[in-house]
């Protein structure tokens, strides 16, 4: 095999370097959703699949490189603070954060609940951003950066709903059997769901797979009526009953639709083609929800 791709001039899998590549970026996700106080080599073995001699010698090597730290007192491994000052710089695609920050602001004051920034990337949906109301929640996607199968959860379903036929398939066929892994999912339901959105123009549940939670969501629509991101309220379920559901649903809608004429319809950050969805995920594992 070749040790590039002729067409796009990216390493083959069997390139010099790609296969540590690829076990370092495994660590650092393993750091990433591990326990705040950090990991123990032991711990993060297990949980990328290499030994520990391994996984020391890549841990050693991040440290050099500034992305990791260890604790003096407990001998733990956390990801670095000049990792999360790097990820900060490169965490704005397409000024979406910018963009939205404002209208997540005014949603948060105006409805005095958690309000979720989520947008796609390839099969899931990521927290970009968020901000926090005063009542204490659970969400599929959790903190900023927690990533949740397109299709679980409110913003997780507008963000589908409203994908071009041809992708919004393709991520259905791929999705299915992560769906598995929240429970109560099937292909029917997924698609039932997604008719459902796509008739009413939101997501909504009053009670869902969080008990004791409820949320509501809008597509965020460039000019084609594809949706980029979606805007989500997660709340109580108590405080989204038949009553204030309308109200939600407007002021999420009346955001959204002055937040997608203002996204450049050029920037091939908020794209991804439908033929390179399967190529960038293909090796990425099935997870289940973030909570």
């Amino acid at each position: 095999m070749k040790a590039s791709d002729e067409k796009n001039g990216t390493p083959a899998p069997d390139a010099p370097g790609v296969g540590m590549l690829q076990r370092a970026f495994a660590v650092i996700r393993a750091l990433g959703e591990g326990q705040a106080e950090g990991s123990r080599v032991t711990a993060l073995a297990k949980a990328v699949g290499l030994t520990q001699a391994t996984v020391h010698r890549i841990l050693h090597a991040l440290i050099a490189e500034g992305v990791v730290e260890q604790d003096e007192a407990s001998k733990r491994y956390r990801l670095s603070v000049d990792f999360f000052s790097l990820a900060a710089q490169a965490g704005n695609p397409s000024r979406m954060r910018t963009l939205c920050r404002p209208a997540l602001l005014r949603l948060c004051a105006s409805l005095g609940d958690t309000i979720f920034l989520l947008v796609k990337s390839s099969f899931d949906a990521v927290c970009l951003d968020m901000c926090e109301g005063p009542f204490p929640i659970r969400s599929f996607t959790g903190d900023v950066g927690g990533r949740v199968a397109l299709g679980v959860g409110q913003g997780s379903l507008a963000i589908l709903a409203f994908q071009p036929e041809e992708e919004r398939e393709e991520i259905i066929r791929y999705n299915v059997p992560r769906l598995h892994n929240y429970g109560v999912f099937d292909e029917v339901y997924l698609r039932t769901e997604i008719e459902r959105v796509r008739a009413q123009g939101y997501a909504g549940r009053n009670s869902g797979l969080i008990d004791g939670m409820a949320g509501v969501a809008v597509p965020i629509l460039d000019r084609s009526g594809h949706a980029l991101g979606a805007l989500s309220v997660g709340t109580l379920s108590t405080r989204l009953g038949e009553d204030r559901l309308p109200m939600v649903v407007e002021l999420l809608k009346r955001q959204a639709s002055t937040i997608g004429p203002q996204i450049n319809p050029f920037d091939v950050a908020v794209r991804r083609p439908v033929h390179g969805l399967t190529r960038a995920m293909a090796t990425r594992p099935l997870s289940g929800p973030a909570q």
